[in-house]
């Protein structure tokens, strides 16, 4: 999945993405846009966040991403993994702090892909070194 990162037309899903430039969700949508990646915000509450289109879930994408990162709490991410697992998603990054044991052991059971132990902001960075 990393590999994926040198492709800056793949997509990544941001679940948690915030308009709230002391949160994470606003670090790393301003980041990763700025490297040249295209990014969805994903936000229940947000119809519009850093001037991209916000949208509510993942299925209302226009297209499957490449990727889906988690900015949210763990129990929270829990609860979406499970239902993106159901509707056929395969890879899944977790920030440090969105990932559990219990998020990782599901996938891993489920036979996903994932990344529960690097933040993509320090590896898009370092991109070149995988």
């Amino acid at each position: 999945m990393i590999e994926s990162l040198k492709n800056k037309s793949n997509s990544i899903a941001l679940i948690g993405s915030s308009n709230d430039p002391r949160k994470y969700g606003n670090k790393i949508l301003l980041d990763l846009t700025k490297k040249g990646y295209t990014v969805y915000p994903v936000n229940k509450k947000e119809k519009q966040i850093e001037g991209l289109k916000a949208y509510k879930n993942i299925e209302m994408l226009e297209e499957i991403p490449s990727i889906i990162n988690f900015v949210i709490p763990p129990d929270e991410g829990l609860v979406v993994t499970r239902d993106l697992v159901e509707k056929g998603y395969d890879n899944f990054w977790y920030q440090p702090g969105a990932e559990s044991d219990e998020i990782s052991e599901f996938l891993k059971i489920n036979k996903k892909n994932y990344i529960d132990d690097k933040c993509i902001m320090v590896v898009t960075r370092l991109s070149s070194n995988y």
